[in-house]
């Protein structure tokens, strides 16, 4: 089977034909990879048959949903890409489907959705893997039928739409957590088209690299970089989670900023995040288990009363140690640096011979207008249990505030891109918009 791919893939014809497809859509590369998710491209595009694109965010997969429509019989007709992710729950069925005057609070007129809107043409559903299960009902309809009814209609509309549908996700793990229907699956995937990432196309790194860094210094018109040999190393070690976007955006940057037109790799490292790049993976990737895990709002809601719970235990430590230092303390009190006393009777020698039942020392830090009280005997002693009294510091528990508060550190982590920061908090997209509309935060 391998040798006859590689066969066909030699053939002078072969050759030309995938020459003028890359060329017409901008594609640049020539691995194994590549060459195999456009051949599959151009075989399946002039049927009529669902294609499901699988591939990591920013390999290019709406460029393939596009070369599917622009040679099939239906390039003369409507083409539309949705992100099924962008679109809030409550009104997805509507921008799909469309709906009647009436149907909702703020229907004030009759609206055509994508699938009519659209009808003989094609559709490009991205992030499918986000979709709510009742939109999947309706979508499967559409698939096996070609029939779908308006929101707060009665009649049945019949459609002759193209689906092309694309997903960054494990759909199959989706299915058995119950978040994709498996019906709906195997309809989509009838020719599932796999786009290799970046990681796997190194010969093509430095040559996307060189394309995007030409085409942003000739819009600006100042002169392209070039890359020494240590920063092509470089390029070719670092990860690219990111992928062919991520590298657009280095190379842009770079084009642009950098007064050096020949990149070390020196300079080139000060563009990537921090990265393990002998490994070829983050620094901070988190354990493959987290990775595909899929947190609900609860999960969160546990990790944020943890968190709050260590903070409050730390709080006091460091209340007992920075409040009980003074120039009238021994140093003999504290052992380590630590809150715990060092003596092991039941009475300590006190600094000062005193009478008073307490005696004041200055405490450092926010409270410091209060002073910590150590309860001394009649002969001028401590007690053993001086150190367990200490202040008890209020600290908001508010579980809405400490969510709002994790948000917004993601989302400044991110630099404002919703859909890394939704993956790095484990939630939905769609669930961070709705959580930042409900908190009013600004990006």
């Amino acid at each position: 089977m391998l040798s006859d791919q590689l066969l066909l893939l030699t053939t002078p014809n072969y050759i030309l034909e995938l020459q003028s497809i890359k060329q017409r859509f901008g594609i640049i590369g020539n691995t194994l990879g590549l060459n195999n998710a456009l051949q599959r491209a151009m075989d399946v595009a002039p049927t009529d048959l669902s294609v499901l694109i699988l591939g990591g965010s920013g390999v290019g997969k709406e460029v393939f949903s596009k070369i599917i429509h622009d040679l099939s019989p239906r390039k003369h007709n409507g083409f539309i890409a949705v992100n099924c992710g962008a679109i809030p729950e409550g009104t997805i069925d509507s921008e799909l489907f469309g709906h009647e005057k009436g149907a909702f609070t703020g229907a004030t007129d009759k609206r055509k959705g994508y699938f009519e809107g659209v009808d003989g043409g094609t559709i490009f559903l991205d992030e499918i893997g986000e979709m709510p299960l009742g939109t999947q009902a309706r979508l499967l309809r559409v698939l096996e039928s070609g029939e779908f009814i308006k929101v707060g209609s009665s009649k049945v509309i019949r459609t002759d739409v193209r689906v092309v549908a694309a997903t960054n996700v494990d759909l199959l793990t989706a299915v058995r957590n119950g978040k994709f229907r498996e019906d709906l699956y195997y309809r989509l995937s009838t020719v599932p088209i796999r786009i290799p990432p970046l990681s796997e196309r190194l010969e093509d790194i430095p040559l996307l690299f060189r394309k995007f860094s030409i085409d942003i210094a000739d819009r600006y018109r100042i002169q392209p970089l070039r890359l020494d040999a240590e920063a092509k190393d470089l390029l070719l070690r670092y990860p690219w989670p990111g992928n062919i976007r991520e590298l657009k955006n280095v190379a842009e940057q770079m084009t642009v900023l950098s007064e050096d037109r020949n990149v070390t790799a020196a300079q080139l490292v000060s563009y990537l995040p921090k990265v393990n790049v002998d490994n070829r993976l983050p620094a901070l990737l988190r354990q493959e288990a987290d990775a595909d895990a899929s947190f609900s709002d609860r999960d969160i809601l546990y990790k944020i009363l943890f968190d709050m719970r260590k903070d409050i235990t730390d709080l006091k430590q460091a209340i007992l140690r920075l409040g009980g230092r003074s120039a009238d303390m021994p140093d003999t009190i504290f052992a380590n640096d630590t809150a715990q006393p060092v003596w092991s009777e039941t009475e300590v020698p006190a600094p000062s011979s005193s009478t008073t039942n307490y005696t004041s020392y200055p405490q450092i830090g926010a409270n410091a207008q209060q002073p910590i009280l150590l309860r001394t005997s009649g002969d001028g002693k401590f007690k053993q249990d001086a150190y367990n009294e200490h202040i008890e510091v209020e600290e908001s528990l508010s579980i809405a505030d400490k969510e709002k508060e994790l948000i917004q550190k993601a989302l400044k982590k991110h630099r404002g891109k919703r859909k890394d920061a939704a993956r790095d908090l484990g939630i939905s997209e769609r669930t961070l918009y709705r959580k930042i509309k409900e908190y009013e935060i600004r990006e």
